[in-house]
């Protein structure tokens, strides 16, 4: 099972990203996919998630209105759009996935991880 994000990169402030979560070694299919960030010298923190119907999502509410999260389950993706970029939004970004049939927001919860994309925002 393997979890690869990709997309990270440096932004000015105000500026936008796309995140992509490609899943592979078995299928996907019930399970919640889920975004997360590291700061330096933090804790990782939830940002968003969605069940495998997408019928479903959740957001930190540091991010509503500015991030979305997608998926394309015909092709294993997840997605975070990222828009209106702040300073504060500077971390390492990890998908991770964890079989559940609601949205989950704990890190201790989520069993699959991927190794995480950087995302830098200058003032």
């Amino acid at each position: 099972v393997q979890l690869q994000a990709s997309g990270g990169g440096l932004v000015q402030a105000g500026g936008s990203l796309r995140l992509s979560c490609a899943a592979s070694g078995r299928t996907f299919s019930n399970h919640v996919m889920g975004w997360f960030r590291q700061a330096p010298g933090k804790e990782r923190e939830f940002v968003a998630a969605i069940t495998w119907s997408g019928g479903s999502t959740s957001y930190a509410d540091s991010v509503k209105g500015r991030f979305t999260i997608s998926r394309d389950n015909s092709k294993n993706l997840v997605y975070l759009q990222l828009n209106s970029l702040k300073p504060e939004d500077t971390a390492v970004y990890y998908c991770a996935a964890v079989r559940r049939n609601w949205v989950v927001t704990t890190v201790k919860a989520y069993e699959y991880w991927g190794q995480g994309t950087q995302v830098t925002v200058s003032s």
